[in-house]
């Protein structure tokens, strides 16, 4: 793949500063996605640390665009891949260490690990991350939940880098989260955040992480090639409910198709292509649309550019 900006002949990672990390070009993505699918990234960056991130920043073309990968469980990655700089946040971002009932987490720790990190700690409150399958910088991003609480719920401050790779500090308040929504802007990256819980048992802490994990495999087809939830719950609704009095339970659409087990979500059977499952949701939200009046908007990120007409990227 080579989407290169119309006015450069010469490859993109050519034109990016030395990093201490590794740049990779046409890196493949499908196998990264919880999906399986997707097109290439033109540029790969997995910085070394946060110093390495930042001077990345202040040294790289202006005009290159970032688009920040995490576990990619709520991502749709089109056929034809993601132009500009994939940015994949590693070990150097993951750190995660309880202080007092709070715990401070990089971008890059899984919400699982703080869970498991809060729970050995016997700090409360953080059990619901154990339902969320992402990063921290992801939790922020979108204000992610389950089983009744926010990221909102729990955050004290987030830390993030803009596009000249200065470092500002975020305050629940300067957040202003709303549902699935935070007021982090598009083009800075989240860092890392404080998550304030309460003192705890763990023994009793681990029995609701347990009770939030067995309710989610008994719902959701977790172990097949999906995502998260597809769709946000408009207000009053549950998206499923409305998925699934249309009449899309079960429905396909060349390897896609909608779950019967949780109708919010989708699934690649083996061969399905980003097309597919992009074009299957838009078909649900069509026939949703048509039976209830509701227009169901996407939860899942759709990233990247459709395949080339000739099928390459």
């Amino acid at each position: 793949m080579r989407l290169m900006a119309a006015d450069h002949r010469t490859p993109l990672i050519d034109r990016l500063p030395a990093v201490r990390g590794r740049l990779t070009a046409d890196a493949p993505l499908a196998g990264v996605t919880w999906f399986r699918v997707g097109g290439p990234a033109e540029v790969m960056f997995r910085p070394a640390d946060r110093d390495d991130l930042l001077a990345f920043l202040q040294a790289k073309p202006a005009e290159v665009p970032i688009t920040v990968l995490g576990v990619a469980s709520n991502v749709l990655i089109r056929d034809g891949g993601l132009p500009g700089v994939t940015l994949r946040l590693g070990r150097g971002f993951a750190d995660i260490v309880p202080e007092g009932s709070d715990v401070l987490c990089g971008a890059a720790a899984l919400d699982l690990n703080v869970a498991t990190a809060a729970r050995i700690a016997g700090i409360a409150g953080l059990e619901f991350l154990s339902g969320v399958p992402g990063t921290i910088g992801g939790a922020v991003r979108m204000n992610a939940g389950a089983y009744g609480k926010e990221t909102k719920d729990v955050l004290l401050w987030a830390e993030a880098a803009d596009p000249q790779g200065k470092v500002h500090r975020l305050t629940n308040a300067d957040l202003a989260f709303a549902y699935r929504h935070s007021a982090l802007p598009e083009d800075w990256i989240c860092l890392g955040a404080r998550l304030a819980g309460t003192p705890g048992d763990p023994t009793a802490i681990e029995a609701r992480m347990k009770g939030i994990q067995s309710q989610r495999a008994d719902s959701q087809p977790i172990r097949s090639r999906t995502g998260g939830s597809t769709f946000k719950n408009p207000p009053g609704h549950k998206a499923w409910q409305l998925i699934d009095a249309a009449g899309c339970r079960g429905l396909t659409l060349g390897g896609a198709m909608v779950s019967e087990k949780h109708c919010n979500f989708l699934i690649n059977t083996g061969n399905a292509t980003a097309a597919d499952l992009e074009n299957l949701g838009e078909e649900v939200r069509r026939r949703v649309k048509q039976h209830s009046g509701i227009e169901l908007e996407w939860e899942i990120k759709r990233l990247g550019v459709p395949a080339s007409p000739g099928g390459a990227a």
